[in-house]
């Protein structure tokens, strides 16, 4: 006799690898993945670069011109706790303000955190939702730079984030609703 598939809320069990393939594939469309050569620890990086003009009429009446980033960085780990948790959003807010370029037509470098793990403990879990990590260039007449964090537990299939990263929030939805 076969021994029926495991069901953990109306879905497969899955691993972390599977759920940061997912992820990373939904990234895709509009990211640059960096796979082969991320910043360590991290299993994954994705880059994205806009750059936006304004004219009034004609091209040579340019209003204004503007650029923006975001650079997200994904971990795997088995378990998170708070002294791993602060390592990897320091390293991503250090890589966050190395890759920004501040100047008149800048507007954003986002850096942004994905946590895949099997679980995390209580006292992270507040951590995460009160980190707030911003910057303003130029008292924002260049830009500014912001972090975004969200951790998705694997054991509980709950996501935890900080307020900035709450719009990720439906990234992980997908995942939970959908399965794989």
């Amino acid at each position: 006799m076969a021994v029926p598939p495991v069901y953990f809320e109306r879905r497969k069990v899955i691993d972390r690898q599977e759920v940061l393939e997912k992820i990373i594939a939904s990234y895709e469309q509009y990211y640059d993945i960096n796979r082969e050569t991320p910043v360590e620890p991290f299993a994954a990086e994705a880059t994205f670069k806009s750059h936006g003009e304004e004219y009034f009429l004609i091209r040579s009446a340019k209003i204004t011109e503007m650029d923006s980033s975001e650079t997200a960085f994904f971990a795997d780990m088995d378990s998170l706790d708070a002294p791993a948790y602060d390592a990897l959003v320091d390293k991503v807010w250090d890589e966050t303000l190395k890759r920004a370029d501040p100047k008149p037509d800048h507007r954003n470098s986002d850096g942004i955190l994905v946590i895949i793990t099997d679980s995390i403990d209580g006292e992270t879990k507040k951590k995460i939702k009160k980190t707030r990590r911003y910057k303003s260039y130029r008292f924002m007449l260049w830009g500014w730079s912001e972090l975004r964090v969200i951790a998705y537990e694997l054991s509980s299939g709950k996501a935890v984030c900080n307020r900035q990263g709450s719009i990720l929030k439906e990234l992980f939805a997908n995942i939970s609703v959908k399965g794989l």
